[in-house]
């Protein structure tokens, strides 16, 4: 089955707002809603930009070991792999696997969606 990550476009006030209705109880979450809220477009396009969908694909195609053998394959310092790779954790993008002194990066997904709100 193809895991599919929906993005939603919420100001961080609107997403406090939504998730306090959602504790209390006066929403319910869909299951369409988006399952990452990010507070901007110009967030969204810092995370997913063109570099960084390049380095998930080749992550998701060529399956490097390490975050070192990652910077390898697309010809960049090891430190600005791993600055991306972090930025798009949080979000769910990317896990970071650690064995070790080793980080395996992995994609978590194969799918993306936008969802503008």
């Amino acid at each position: 089955m193809m895991r599919v990550i929906k993005i939603g476009i919420l100001s961080v006030e609107e997403q406090r707002k939504r998730a306090l209705e959602i504790a209390s109880g006066k929403r319910k979450r869909d299951n369409n809603d988006p399952i990452i809220y990010m507070p901007s477009m110009a967030a969204a396009a810092r995370i997913l930009s063109d570099e960084n969908m390049a380095l998930l694909k080749i992550i998701r195609e060529q399956h490097p070991s390490s975050v070192d053998e990652l910077a390898n394959l697309v010809g960049k310092p090891q430190s600005n792999v791993s600055r991306s790779l972090h930025a798009m954790e949080p979000f769910g993008l990317v896990e970071l696997r650690k064995s070790g002194r080793q980080v395996t990066p992995v994609v978590t997904f194969e799918h993306l969606d936008m969802a503008l709100i």
